[in-house]
């Protein structure tokens, strides 16, 4: 996964104040139980610091994301008294939190936005609609086939779903318009890269999803899984939420995207090799130094140490400001663990790629993908 959305908090400098809050609306007067959290973490900040400028930046923005059903959270960016960045968050955060230094506490959001996979969800389904005549007037109701397809990236889409169209064709027109819908289908998956297109059909109804698929191009029937449902359940959509979301989660939840995977492969062959320079806090923060890491590997609760040290550049990260010292290094400061390994991962150019600890354990669990081999470097110790 790219860190490109990290940008906006690594192109300026700190102090940050960090905010990850339960904007959840599932409850009985939501508004007051975020402002009581809020609170509870305005009243944090202040205690660590933070100036009342960007106190003041974060309070006005606190609660003020799409209005949605379900469960969510909020995550928030301030500096210098500026609102920077505000993102939804798939899930409400495990605790609340505020944090006031100089980077930004990055690791909850980036954790929630993978496995960021860009996919196309397509709900068929037969009913009974509006049936035009030759005049597009309104004629009489006949059994119709809706189709709704929507973009998004899971599992951001969850609070911020894609693109959405909406066709209503008579079922006796179905196999003259499905090349048109395919065409459609496939535009809105090339416009939004999208790697899959899941596809939900009335259960039994294969010829229905049969004449769509196989009126779509070669490249995107070999992406598309048809999955089945009772019929009907594709209509019953909450405004709001994406498109199929209980379907999209049972196809991708558990699986990384496509160039997440071959990185992963890459990796395992890599560490197959040279385990000690492969995982471990020590490994990726050695590749950080050096430049030399493509993909920074992390489980979801990684053992990471409190506190690691950098300097100004993206490069000077060290275990301890002894080690940054013997770099010539003048200006050292500790940071968090992983406010540190996200900001030199941006800095330097590399990815992240969130594993499944039971499927990929790493020590620490951290991992480090390395870009370039040197003469010499990767011999087998």
């Amino acid at each position: 996964m790219k860190l490109s959305f990290l940008d906006p908090l690594f192109s300026r400098p700190g102090p940050w104040a960090s905010v990850h809050l339960d904007t959840s609306r599932d409850i009985d007067e939501p508004d007051k139980a975020i402002d009581l959290r809020w609170r509870h973490l305005r009243d944090s900040l202040r205690d660590q610091g933070t100036d009342a400028a960007t106190v003041s930046a974060l309070d006005a923005a606190v609660g003020t994301g799409r209005d949605l059903p379900g469960r969510y959270g909020q995550a928030l960016f301030a500096a210098h008294g500026r609102l920077v960045l505000v993102a939804d968050l798939p899930d409400p955060p495990v605790r609340d939190t505020a944090r006031f230094d100089d980077l930004p506490d990055t690791l909850p959001l980036a954790l929630q936005r993978a496995p960021d996979i860009p996919y196309v969800a397509v709900a068929l389904t037969r009913r009974v609609s509006d049936v035009k005549d030759g005049k597009g007037e309104k004629d009489k109701k006949g059994e119709c086939v809706s189709v709704v397809a929507e973009s998004g990236r899971w599992p951001v889409s969850r609070v911020a779903p894609g693109p959405r169209l909406d066709r209503v064709v008579p079922v006796e027109d179905w196999p003259r318009t499905a090349p048109r819908i395919a065409q459609e289908v496939d535009e809105l998956a090339g416009r939004h890269g999208a790697e899959l297109v899941v596809l939900r059909r009335d259960e039994g109804d294969a010829w229905l999803s049969g004449v769509l698929v196989n009126r779509m191009p070669i490249h995107l029937q070999n992406r598309t899984t048809v999955i089945e449902s009772s019929p009907g359940a594709a209509a019953d959509t909450t405004p709001g939420r994406p498109l199929m979301e209980t379907e999209v989660a049972r196809t991708l939840d558990g699986r990384l995207s496509g160039p997440d995977r071959l990185q992963l492969d890459t990796f395992l062959a890599q560490r197959a090799r040279h385990r000690q320079k492969s995982e471990g806090v020590p490994a990726a923060v050695t590749a950080l130094q050096r430049g030399r890491a493509r993909a920074l590997l992390l489980a979801r609760s990684p053992r990471l140490p409190e506190r690691l040290w950098v300097g100004a550049e993206p490069y000077q990260i060290a275990l301890s400001a002894e080690e940054l010292a013997a770099f010539g290094v003048k200006s050292v400061r500790d940071q968090p663990a992983d406010a540190a390994l996200l900001h030199a991962s941006a800095r330097t150019g590399a990815e992240l790629i969130v594993v499944d600890p039971d499927r990929v354990p790493l020590t620490d669990g951290v991992g480090v993908l390395l870009r370039y081999r040197e003469p010499g470097d990767m011999a087998v110790e």
